[in-house]
């Protein structure tokens, strides 16, 4: 399974495949004329917003990684509080470029992108830290993370404006599913209550499996174990997991106390 471990450099491979087949999939999606203008789930953004958006995400890509080969300090982390009203600045700033300009762009940063993440050695992969703007200092391999993010959460939002029924595709979801706990502990509402609770997630696929989940005053953890005893266990696929913990819907089944899953899920604020 070490190959489908994005934290791991034996998933180095594995994940910059799947990212360029979801980056080629957004590609194609937003090369037709009459896309550019077509609504997509994130609201107030048409595709041309989302791929402004993605360009403005990976260049600031790049100048983490050269703070990150420079020594430098990027300062504090913005935080992923105020995230979405920046990036929505961001995005729409650019909303008098060109189609072909914009997405030339993004194809040429992309690839940029692939050569800085094919270049991390093993010692890099896990041990070089990159500044990330929002969420201060990650593993490198957090990026490869980030791009899997950008690409096929934000194809599924495009796919989702057309109105057709549709799914996340599984090899992405399945890489993407470690980090969701990761983005959960990240997204915790400011003032939630946070008096101690546990409860089970159970998640289905190859980065899948049962972890138990604690609620406190320092936030969430979670581990791997058995969910004995538990008052409420949800039960995610791969893709539900993912759109569920970026806001783009509402998915799982809940064994158990149903009040403890709904003050679960609603602790969080969505990306």
């Amino acid at each position: 399974m070490n190959e489908w471990d994005a934290t791991s450099y034996a998933g180095k491979d594995t994940i910059l495949r799947v990212v360029r087949e979801e980056a080629e999939r957004l590609f194609a999606l937003a090369e037709p004329e009459e896309a550019w203008e077509a609504p997509t789930a994130c609201t107030g953004w048409t595709t041309r917003d989302v791929v402004a958006h993605l360009v403005d995400t990976t260049e600031g890509y790049f100048a983490a990684f050269d703070t990150a080969r420079r020594g430098g300090d990027q300062g504090a982390a913005y935080g992923l509080t105020g995230m979405g009203a920046r990036v929505n600045a961001q995005a729409t700033a650019m909303r008098g470029m060109p189609q072909k300009e914009l997405l030339d762009r993004l194809k040429a940063d992309f690839e940029r992108m692939q050569g800085i993440l094919r270049e991390l050695g093993e010692s890099e992969w896990a041990g070089l830290t990159v500044p990330h703007y929002y969420m201060g200092p990650l593993p490198a391999y957090f990026y490869a993370a980030g791009q899997l993010m950008d690409y096929a959460v934000h194809s599924w939002d495009i796919r989702q404006g057309t109105g057709r029924a549709h799914g996340l595709p599984g090899e992405a979801a399945d890489l993407l599913v470690p980090f969701m706990f990761v983005l959960w502990q990240s997204t915790i509402r400011q003032g939630a209550d946070l008096t101690p609770f546990e409860l089970g997630i159970r998640v289905s696929g190859v980065n899948g499996g049962d972890f138990r989940v604690s609620v406190g005053s320092g936030g969430m953890t979670y581990a791997p174990g058995a969910l004995d005893g538990l008052a409420a266990v949800i039960e995610f696929d791969a893709g539900s997991m993912v759109l569920t913990t970026f806001g783009r819907g509402n998915a799982g089944t809940v064994r158990g106390d149903l009040a403890v899953a709904d003050r679960y899920l609603n602790l969080f604020f969505r990306i």
